[in-house]
C-alpha cells in the first residue's frame, strides 16, 4: 500500500528546494565589464607599452587570460557598444553609425526590440548597473533604467568634459576664438545623470565614475553585473596637472595628457578591484576589460598622433586591424586557474553570451551572435570560439571578414586580402593573386550580410515617415487626454 504524503511534508520539501535554488543563485559569479574609450592597442603595459604605466590592468592580465586576437564589432563608439550590450552584430538591427544626443527623438537609439544582456540578467535576480558613457539613445525609452539597468550614473551622450567646473547647459557652438566647441551639440557639457535625476559631479570624471563603481560593488548583496564604461582616454584630452607631471619623459604634449588619462583610469580600476577584495567578491567576479575600438590614428589638436595601435595598421574608424583589434582580457580567480594567452578569435559579442550563461538567463529568441566563453576559459574546449568574425559600417561602405587564416576587407573603395598567419599586420595585399581564397571569403561575407538590416537614420524618407507617424499618434493621445480634462459645457 502506498504511503500518503502529508501536506506538511510537501511544504518542507518545497521549502528546502527553494533554499537550495536560492543558495545556488546567490553563488553565481558577478560580472564586471570595464570598457575603455578610444584606447590604443599598444597603450597598456600588458600589450607592451613602456611609456604609460598601467600596473592595475597589468596585474589583472598577468593573473587572467589575455585574448591576443580579441576584437570589437565596429571601429567606433556607438555601434561597438550596441554589439557589446546585445551580444548581436549591430548590423542585424541597423545600428552601425553613431546615434546623436537627441533627447526628444524616439527613434534615435538602440532599437527597443533589442534586449540587452543586462535586462536578461536582471530578470534572473542580478543587480545591474552602468556607470559612465551610454551613447545608445538619449530619449526616455532608451534610458539605461529602461533597458535593464537598476543603477545608472554617467552621461547619455557620446562624450563628456572631465572637469566639473566646465559643466554648462547653455554652450555656444563656437568658443571665444571662433573655433567650433568640441561636443557642443552632443551634451558633453551637461550635468551628469543619476538614474532619473542629476548626479553629483565634483571631481575628475574618471575618478568620480570609479568611486561610484566601487560603491556599487561594495553595497551589492546579490550577484551583480556592472558595466563600467569609461570615456577615458577619449577626447577632449584633459587630465589633472599632477598626473600629467608623471609623464615628463614623454616628449609629445598631447601624448603626455593622453597617458595621464589612462593612468587615472588604471588608478580607478584599482579602486574597484580593492572594493571587490574588501567585500570578499573578487574571486567570484568575472572581470572583462577591453576598448570600444582602436586608438585615434589621425592627427589631434596640434596635428600630433597621440595614441598607438602598434603593431597593427591604422586605427579608430578603419576596417584594418588597428580599428577593432583591441586590448582584451578576462580575470576570474574561481574560473581561470592558470594565467595564459588565448589565440582563438574572440569578440566583444562573447561578453553578453558568457554573462547570460553564468546568470542562467533565458535565451529564447535571443539570436545571439556571441559565444559562451566559459568552456574555453576553463580549458574544457580547445580551438577558436569563432570560425569567422565580421564588420560592416554605413550599410557596406566599409566591411571586413576575418578567419583564423585570412582577412578580406573593403575600405575607401579599395579591397584587400591578407594571409593572417604569415602577415597579421596586413602588409602584403593578395587581392590580385589569390582568387580562390578571395571567392571563399566573399561567400562568407555575402552569407552573413544577407541577414543584416539598413540603417534607419540613413533612410531619410523612411525615417521622416516614421517620425511623422509617431508625432501623429502622440498628438492623438494628447488630444484625448486634453478632452478628458476639459470641463463640460454648462447648459
Amino acid at each position: 500500500m502506498k504511503k500518503k504524503v502529508s501536506i506538511i511534508s510537501l511544504l518542507i520539501v518545497s521549502f528546502l528546494c527553494g533554499q537550495s535554488t536560492l543558495l545556488t543563485a546567490q553563488n553565481r559569479p558577478n560580472v564586471l565589464v570595464i570598457l575603455a574609450d578610444d584606447l590604443g592597442y599598444h597603450d597598456v603595459g600588458f600589450t607592451g607599452c613602456k611609456d604609460i604605466f598601467t600596473p592595475q590592468l597589468d596585474k589583472l592580465a598577468n593573473n587572467g587570460i589575455v585574448f591576443t586576437n580579441g576584437y570589437v564589432t565596429h571601429p567606433y563608439c556607438g555601434p561597438s557598444r550596441a554589439g557589446l550590450i546585445t551580444g548581436r552584430y549591430q548590423a542585424r538591427f541597423g545600428m552601425e553609425i553613431n546615434s546623436t544626443y537627441s533627447p526628444f527623438d524616439l527613434y534615435m537609439g538602440l532599437p527597443l526590440e533589442e534586449k540587452t544582456f543586462a535586462k536578461r540578467m536582471q530578470e534572473t535576480g542580478y543587480r545591474t548597473g552602468i556607470i559612465g558613457k551610454w551613447h545608445l539613445g538619449a530619449a526616455a525609452p532608451y534610458h539605461p533604467n529602461n533597458r535593464g539597468f537598476d543603477h545608472f550614473y554617467g552621461f547619455l551622450s557620446g562624450g563628456h568634459t572631465y572637469f566639473p567646473e566646465q559643466v554648462n547647459t547653455i554652450i555656444p557652438l563656437v568658443n571665444k576664438k571662433g573655433k567650433p566647441n568640441y561636443g557642443a551639440n552632443e551634451g558633453d557639457f551637461y550635468p551628469l545623470v543619476l538614474n532619473n535625476g542629476a548626479g553629483e559631479f565634483n571631481e575628475y570624471l574618471t575618478t568620480a565614475l570609479s568611486r561610484d563603481a566601487a560603491k556599487f560593488v561594495k553595497e551589492s548583496d546579490t550577484p551583480f553585473m556592472l558595466y563600467l564604461a569609461y570615456n577615458a582616454p577619449h577626447m577632449p584630452l584633459q587630465a589633472p596637472k599632477e598626473t600629467i607631471e608623471k609623464y615628463k619623459h614623454i616628449e609629445s604634449k598631447e601624448r603626455r595628457i593622453y597617458a595621464a588619462m589612462i593612468d587615472k583610469m588604471d588608478e580607478g580600476i584599482g579602486m574597484v578591484v580593492d572594493a571587490l577584495k574588501e567585500s570578499g567578491k573578487l574571486d567570484n567576479t568575472i572581470i572583462f576589460f577591453l576598448s570600444d575600438n582602436g586608438g585615434v590614428a589621425t592627427t589631434g589638436y596640434n596635428k600630433e598622433i597621440f595614441s598607438s595601435n602598434y603593431p597593427f595598421k591604422k586605427g579608430k574608424g578603419s576596417m584594418y586591424e588597428g580599428g577593432s583589434h583591441v586590448p582584451f582580457i578576462v580575470h576570474w580567480p574561481n574560473g581561470v586557474k592558470k594565467p595564459r594567452q588565448f589565440e582563438g578569435l574572440v569578440s566583444s559579442l562573447d561578453i553578453a553570451a558568457t554573462a547570460i550563461a553564468v546568470s542562467e538567463a533565458d535565451t529564447e529568441n535571443a539570436k545571439l551572435d556571441g559565444v559562451n566563453l566559459l568552456p574555453y576559459l576553463q580549458n574544457e574546449v580547445k580551438g577558436s570560439p569563432h570560425s569567422a568574425l565580421f564588420w560592416r559600417a554605413s550599410e557596406g561602405k566599409g566591411w571586413a571578414v576575418r578567419t583564423s587564416t585570412s582577412k578580406f576587407l573593403l575600405e575607401n573603395k579599395n579591397m584587400a586580402l591578407y594571409n593572417m598567419e604569415l602577415d597579421p599586420f596586413e602588409s602584403n595585399n593578395l587581392i590580385e593573386s589569390s582568387n580562390l581564397q578571395r571567392k571563399k571569403m566573399a561567400n562568407l561575407w555575402n552569407n552573413w550580410n544577407a541577414n543584416n538590416q539598413p540603417v534607419i537614420w540613413l533612410q531619410a524618407n523612411a525615417y521622416q515617415k516614421k517620425r511623422l507617424e509617431m508625432y501623429r499618434e502622440l498628438h492623438e493621445e494628447l488630444k484625448v487626454e486634453a478632452l478628458k480634462r476639459t470641463p463640460k459645457t454648462i447648459e
